[in-house]
């Protein structure tokens, strides 16, 4: 996974991502693995600065992506803007990712304890004591970290400027 990798090629299952990670580990044993996750229905400059962050803690970046169906329950009708095929591409196209998978659950919980990452990355809009999967990653001896600029820039804030009122919870 380096620069030079196509955008699609970045973008896999759980199982490739993990055998992939194997694979770069059995090359760098000393290899420090973030992850970083959410919806990025729209892009904005908050998403870039949150895996900019993110990308600089470690050695490889994965981005999990909430799928459409975990998207619409977390955010409600009208959610996402953006499909999640496109969401992916997207992410994968921004500097510093290296992976970029579709999940359909909730939390991350379940990709988290697949991949087992060094750091999980959570936005501002999180202390390290609010981050859902926090006792999960401590238990298998990883760290989460707070990353990116204050929360000023949401997605809910865009459509309202579009003139669209975004429904659902947060974001």
């Amino acid at each position: 996974m380096s620069p030079g990798t196509s955008l699609l090629s970045r973008i896999g299952s759980v199982a490739t991502i993990t055998r992939r990670i194997a694979a770069r580990r059995r090359r760098q044993p000393v290899l420090r693995v973030v992850m970083a996750n959410g919806i990025f229905d729209l892009l904005h400059v908050g998403h870039l600065r949150y895996l900019s962050a993110a990308a600089r803690l470690g050695d490889l970046l994965v981005v999990a992506v909430n799928d459409d169906r975990s998207a619409r329950r977390l955010r409600g009708p009208g959610r996402p803007v953006t499909n999640g095929r496109d969401r992916a591409l997207l992410i994968a196209a921004v500097r510093g990712v290296d992976a970029v998978l579709l999940f359909g659950t909730d939390t991350v919980a379940p990709v988290l304890h697949r991949l087992r990452p060094e750091i999980h990355c959570k936005g501002t809009d999180y202390t390290p004591e609010t981050v859902p999967e926090r006792d999960m990653v401590l238990s298998y001896g990883g760290k989460v970290k707070i990353v990116g600029d204050e929360k000023r820039h949401a997605t809910s804030s865009l459509l309202r400027k579009m003139g669209r009122r975004p429904r659902g919870r947060r974001g």
